[in-house]
């Protein structure tokens, strides 16, 4: 059974609190608080102004640029305010208020849930129908799709293939979702085909996921050129990198390569039904799948959710907070990202919540490098994490950048097989945010 070639590690998956619990309708929130950055690129810019009135699926902010994406309102109701606001890690960013009155969507999208297959649009209408909804990468990446489904000229894409793997720890909001919406996903899965003009996709998902696999298996026979491939059960397979070598045998080279240069599209399998209902049923990106989980949540839950909705809301639909230390995470323990501010909005990129409590929450004591070399040993884009760590924590970037910085793909890998307890995820990020942002200025100069 295949996997990637290099690195990777086996955290417990503790999957077993929330993988049995069918997805549920998250309850409607009074006021939502809608981010204008919720994927990579430029954030999109307001279209609406304090005291317009809204209804679910209307635009309310458009791209101000090529790598950028639309927003929808998620309620209906009046807008309360266009201003910055805190972001999770307690970040001030630019947000638009809307204080729900009902739940009027607007005009065109089709509520139904008759499952329509037959698509005749053309590749260039398909890509413009998901741009319009605003889908973006929902495996956590947020990379606009309607960017990474058009191909650049003088490339082919070769193969779809589809990240069904969810290695993140915890988290099994993509697992509910091949399991309850298969059949929106093979059609979103042949939709994407079309787009990008391949007669070949692969649905990736890890062998710990059985049913998954045979259930989507069993759905694929209706539809042709999609196979659904068992993964060996290795973190981070998820990884677009790592989940093409795994399924292709082809390496991507370092940035600025991206997988079309292989000839591989890859999208991840929420992504799919997103695309099955922007193209079929004319419904703009509104809502996702959350897993709210962790050891000591008195009910974990998959819970779909309209964005805006304040994660403190979430967590107290699942029974609040244990009482004890508790550190809330914006996705799994793996890469998630801590949260100071429980009261920010769920988002676009938003798979799960990980309530972290008691022991768990507390870091390790950091001491001294034992020259071990762990962090290398795991590390799935075979680079040396204690080196960047060290060389960022210096601040020496030019010497960061030219040891590959950019390549590192945030796993936490690293960091998790420390024996010393080093931060080195914290400093890597700060080192690859940093020389990522003197690579922009640099080619602006251009």
């Amino acid at each position: 059974m295949k996997t990637f070639p290099i690195g990777g590690v086996h955290p417990s998956d503790n999957k077993e609190w929330s993988k049995a619990k069918a997805i549920e309708t998250m309850d409607l929130p009074d006021v939502v608080t809608i981010p204008l950055a919720q994927h990579i690129g430029a954030p999109a810019t307001a279209i609406v102004a304090k005291g317009d009135i809204v209804k679910v699926g209307q635009k309310i902010a458009e791209p101000t640029g090529f790598m950028s994406a639309n927003i929808h309102a998620p309620i209906s109701g009046t807008v309360t305010a266009v201003d910055m606001q805190l972001n999770g890690q307690g970040l001030r960013q630019m947000m638009v208020t809307i204080k729900r009155e009902g739940d009027e969507w607007a005009e065109g999208i089709d509520l139904s849930t008759e499952l329509v297959k037959e698509c005749n649009l053309s590749s260039a209408e398909i890509i413009a129908r998901i741009k319009e909804a605003g889908i973006v990468g929902m495996g956590g990446a947020t990379f606009p799709t309607h960017v990474k489904l058009s191909i650049p000229d003088g490339k082919k894409a070769e193969i779809l293939i589809i990240n069904g793997v969810e290695c993140e720890p915890y988290l099994t909001s993509d697992y509910r979702t091949m399991l309850e919406r298969g059949e929106e996903l093979l059609v979103g899965v042949s939709i994407l085909m079309k787009a990008v003009s391949v007669d070949r996709a692969v649905i990736g998902v890890e062998n710990n996921k059985p049913d998954a696999i045979k259930h989507l298996a069993e759905l694929a026979k209706g539809y042709k050129g999609i196979e659904v491939k068992a993964l060996k059960t290795m973190y981070p397979q998820g990884g677009e990198k790592q989940l093409i070598a795994a399924v292709t045998d082809r390496e991507v080279p370092a940035p600025p390569a991206l997988p079309i240069d292989v000839g591989a599209v890859v999208c991840n399998a929420s992504t799919a039904v997103a695309v099955y209902e922007a193209v079929q049923k004319n419904k703009p990106l509104v809502q996702r799948v959350v897993t709210v989980t962790g050891k000591q949540i008195k009910e974990t839950k998959n819970l779909l959710t309209r964005f805006g909705t304040p994660v403190a809301a979430l967590i107290e639909k699942c029974g609040g907070l244990p009482e004890c230390d508790n550190r809330v995470l914006n996705g799994g323990p793996m890469m998630g990202r801590p949260m100071s501010n429980s009261a920010s909005p769920v988002m676009k990129g938003c798979s799960g919540i990980t309530v972290l409590s008691g022991a768990e929450a507390l870091r390790g004591e950091p001491s001294a490098c034992i020259k071990c070399a762990k962090c290398v040993e795991a590390c799935p884009m075979g680079l040396e994490p204690y080196l960047l760590a060290k060389l960022s924590k210096k601040q020496t970037w030019d010497t960061v950048e030219k040891n590959d910085i950019v390549s590192c793909i945030e796993c936490g890998c690293c960091q998790f097989t420390c024996p010393a307890n080093i931060a080195l995820l914290d400093y890597v990020r700060l080192g690859k945010q940093t020389v990522m942002g003197i690579i922009r200025a640099r080619n602006a100069k251009k």
